[in-house]
């Protein structure tokens, strides 16, 4: 393993060891060794011909990904395998090659390195002349343009100032295989000189004997192509064609001696851009016209020459040149073989990561970064290994500095907005920034919050390595969440930095942005709400923005009773204690209305009245804070404090007052004034939910029938209004009312409500549900389990207002079986839930349905149609019941 000379002069002590870590990349070496494999077999058909131009190409692959994965790194281990089993890493399998022998090269095009087109040639050149042998064709061309070119400059000083000897050690015999082509053909034409002021007239004697066909020159006649390079100036152009004279001779050489070269092009991004396409055009000729050899590609960027809107910018263009091109490929772990020659180098697993961080620095065998720290840059990194890379330096200097590292010293580093910035041009770099704000976003909506009237830098943008695409996504792209970090958290010293005012005017858009998609977007449904909800009330909070579309948005939110989570509970602080500003009290509002799903409602209680206390909210969403509330309390059996809210909310005449009014109408159901409950169902409506209220009642009176058509009236209501929680909820309520009379149907109608509740997060309504199924199953044994589950249940959620209809129900199974002695201990939980003065009337309905007697002290509720005919109605439901069961047994 090569030591890591950057952390080795990092620190002074000797025992600590620094190495570079090579970390996986199994699968993407495996999209190497397959599209290898398949090269090898395609050019060893009988139908392989070097001099067809119009074969579409399969001899290039492309390895890109955004800036810091690692990209380098893997070139530089495929050119190692390549050469010698020894440079291959353990992880990685053994290819089984063909026959032919592999001649790897790998070239970088980092503008750093000062590489051009010329010494691009050049050094596959030099490569090839390993081989021993000249290349005859090849080299008169690059004798000729090198004279052009280089007048009075001999090739070996190039090659030795250039560093050329040095990297390639068959260097040193390239000037003499030229040297030797010259003078073969000199002979082979009788011409007494090769070099200096003879060159011209060689070239010209040659052209001359090859455009007659002359016997003496058959070795070179057979390259179709020769004469015309020859002839042309020899400048870079005809020198990239040039390239074609190299691949034909090496298909001439005897077959024994026969190698397929592999060139591996790194930081392709460095190539020019998508303005200037100058040199990336003589670099597709080379892969174009030298088919016989196998280049892996890599850069930032996926490779675009299957685009046909390249046509005249590129020589080669399209998919049906470039077949392999046209799919991007993300070659991630479990990736097998890829059906296109574009792969993704994605992200580091955390396996990977922590293998990594392990490798990069130990002492005396054991790593030096502890598992806990391992952990939390892993988690932090996201997968990038330069984020990884960052940590381990972060982590040398602390320690060199005397401090112990801490996870709190790993957050967001500037290396990487410099990274990820330094090749985007000014407005991509705008749109950079301005989507950083976003957790996920579209075309258009990167346009608007950039402030941009144009798509362009958007698009070109969007086909950046760092852009993750999910076409099933409401908006389909998104910023890598490292990325993403550093730009918002690191302190950026690029030269066209954010000012905070910048950053605030950007919120300000994206605020408006979000908005407007969702009210006047083409796509109107509740996810678009959720999705504009999650992002809008983030920027508001974060950047204290007006609440603007906001409020209505809650509203939308609440009214159809689905709870999806849109913000987490801040991090380790109490609900409210951070709240400063209308943004935070709304975001604080909608996650407690949300968690109160999940969690006991004297909780919920607690949070509201903390919220409702900071008077943050203005009044349309106060009053919101105060309906919910009162429902809380309703669910926890304070009935009084829940009228009262009720109350507040219903004389404000806002949004919420229909239903506070059917709050209070269950308020005189509960407290058992029926006739007062029916008659303010009248006047609900819709808003107010009256058919729920109604069937409420109804099945109450020992009606389920009636009940059972309201709750359905209601459902077809909430479906015609696009409310899928209130669908839901009649849904349930109406098994648990046909449970009553008729459990094949229920099974049914319960086989619907858990449809409509399968996407939903209704914790009540489940619960609902489960007391249905009970019912329908009254008379069956082995009851008790499920009765005791829901109890547990409904404690853990602070459902008190619920436990009666659970007892209810277990009361029906009881007097169905004529078990008295559970019915007596049902009773008496009955009595103890119901002390405080609503849902007295359980006790009677349970009692009427075992016929006994009501103690001579009760005060009776008011039924609709009198005591008797109650009674008689669910003492009927129980008999039902009995005979069913008994017709089942016979």
């Amino acid at each position: 393993m090569a030591r890591d000379l950057r952390m080795l002069f990092g620190v002074n002590d000797r025992s600590v060891a620094a190495e570079e870590a090579f970390t996986n990349r199994q699968a993407q070496w495996q999209a190497v060794v397959a599209a290898l494999t398949d090269h090898l077999h395609r050019i060893s058909g009988a139908g392989f011909d070097v001099e067809d131009l119009a074969a579409p190409r399969h001899n290039v692959l492309v390895g890109h990904g955004v800036g810091g994965i690692g990209k380098s790194t893997f070139s530089r281990k495929i050119e190692a395998s390549l050469a010698h089993p020894g440079g291959r890493p353990a992880q990685w399998e053994a290819p089984a090659w063909p026959t032919d022998p592999i001649l790897p090269l790998r070239i970088d095009l980092a503008r750093s390195t000062g590489i051009d087109f010329e010494r691009v040639v050049l050094s596959i050149r030099l490569a090839i002349a390993s081989l021993g042998r000249p290349m005859p064709a090849f080299d008169l061309a690059l004798r000729r343009h090198w004279e052009r070119n280089h007048p009075g400059e001999p090739l070996e000083e190039y090659l030795r100032r250039g560093g050329l000897f040095s990297r390639f050690t068959n260097a040193v015999n390239l000037p003499q295989q030229m040297q030797s082509a010259l003078a073969d053909v000199a002979q082979a034409l009788a011409l007494p000189g090769t070099v200096g002021g003879a060159l011209g007239q060689l070239t010209t004697t040659l052209v001359g004997a090859l455009r007659e066909r002359r016997q003496a020159v058959r070795a070179l006649a057979g390259c179709a192509r020769l004469a015309d390079i020859l002839e042309a100036e020899p400048d870079l152009e005809t020198l990239s064609f040039a390239t074609h004279l190299l691949a034909w001779d090496l298909a001439q050489l005897p077959v024994t001696e026969r190698v397929v070269p592999v060139i591996l092009f790194d930081t392709f991004e460095d190539v020019g851009d998508r303005t200037n396409r100058d040199l990336e055009r003589l670099l597709q000729r080379i892969v174009w016209l030298m088919p016989q050899a196998f280049f892996v590609i890599t850069g930032r960027n996926r490779l675009q020459w299957a685009e046909t809107g390249l046509a005249g910018q590129l020589d080669w263009t399209g998919p049906t040149a470039w077949p392999g091109l046209t799919a991007q490929v993300p070659a991630s772990r479990g990736h097998h073989g890829p059906t296109g020659r574009q792969i993704l180098l994605g992200d580091f697993s955390p396996e990977d990561c922590d293998d990594h961080l392990a490798r990069r620095l130990s002492q005396n065998g054991q790593p030096l970064i502890g598992e806990d720290l391992r952990h939390a840059i892993t988690a932090r990194s996201h997968g990038l290994p330069l984020y990884l890379d960052l940590a381990v330096m972060r982590f040398v200097e602390l320690r060199r500095g005397g401090h112990v590292p801490q996870p709190a010293d790993f957050g967001a580093f500037p290396a990487l907005i410099s990274r990820t910035v330094s090749d985007l041009t000014t407005d991509e770099r705008h749109v950079l920034r301005s989507v950083s704000l976003l957790d996920a976003f579209s075309l258009s909506l990167a346009t608007q919050v950039a402030g941009l009237t144009h798509d362009a830098a958007a698009l070109r943008l969007t086909e950046r390595p760092f852009i993750r695409e999910d076409p099933t996504g409401l908006w389909p792209f998104s910023l890598h969440e490292v990325v993403r970090s550093a730009i918002r958290h690191a302190e950026d010293h690029t030269d066209d930095r954010w000012s905070p005012q910048d950053w605030q005017r950007a919120a300000t858009r994206a605020l408006t942005a979000l908005g407007d998609a969702w009210q006047h977007g083409p796509r109107r449904d509740r996810a678009m709400l959720i999705g504009c909800l999650r992002q809008g009330l983030r920027l508001a909070r974060d950047f204290h923005l007006d609440l603007d579309w906001l409020t209505e948005g809650a509203f939308q939110y609440v009214g159809d009773s689905v709870w999806e989570p849109l913000a987490p509970p801040a991090p380790d602080t109490s609900a409210t204690t951070a709240l400063h500003t209308p943004a935070d009290a709304l975001v604080e509002l909608l996650s407690t209305l949300a968690r109160r799903q999940r969690e006991h409602r004297a909780r919920t209680v607690a949070r509201l009245t903390t919220l409702i206390d900071t008077r943050l909210l203005p009044t349309e969403l106060d009053e919101m804070a105060h309906y919910y509330r009162a429902k809380a309390l309703r669910d926890i059996g304070h009935s009084t404090d829940s009228r009262r809210e009720y109350q507040h909310v219903a004389d404000g005449g806002g949004r919420l007052a229909p239903a506070a009014r059917r709050g209070l109408a269950q308020a005189a159901r509960l407290a058992g004034d029926f006739p007062a409950a029916h008659a303010a169902a009248q006047n609900l409506g819709w808003e107010g939910r009256h058919q729920r209220v109604l069937g409420d009642l109804y099945w109450l009176q020992g009606t389920p029938h009636r009940a059972a058509d309201a709750y359905l009236a209601g459902r077809l209501e909430a479906e015609q209004h696009a409310k899928a929680g209130e669908a839901a909820h009649n849904q349930a309520l109406r098994a648990l009312a046909v449970a009553f009379y008729d459990p094949d149907q229920a099974a049914d109608e319960l086989d619907l409500a858990h449809r409509l509740l399968a996407h939903l997060d209704l914790r009540a309504t489940r619960i609902n549900a489960a007391i249905a199924a009970l019912i329908r199953d009254a008379g069956s044994p082995a009851l008790g389990d499920r009765i005791h589950t829901l109890r547990t249940e409904l404690d853990i959620a602070g459902l008190t207002s619920t436990a009666p209809t659970l007892e209810l129900a277990a009361a029906f199974h009881q007097a169905v079986l004529d078990d008295h002695d559970a019915l007596t201990a049902t009773l008496t939980r009955l009595q103890e839930q119901t002390a405080g003065g609503d849902f007295t009337y359980y006790t009677d309905i349970a009692s009427f349905m075992a016929g006994l007697p009501l103690p001579a002290s009760h005060t009776p509720p008011r039924w609709l149609d009198g005591e008797q005919a109650t009674r008689t109605r669910w003492r009927d439901l129980v008999t039902a019941r009995r005979h069913l069961l008994h017709s089942w047994q016979h």
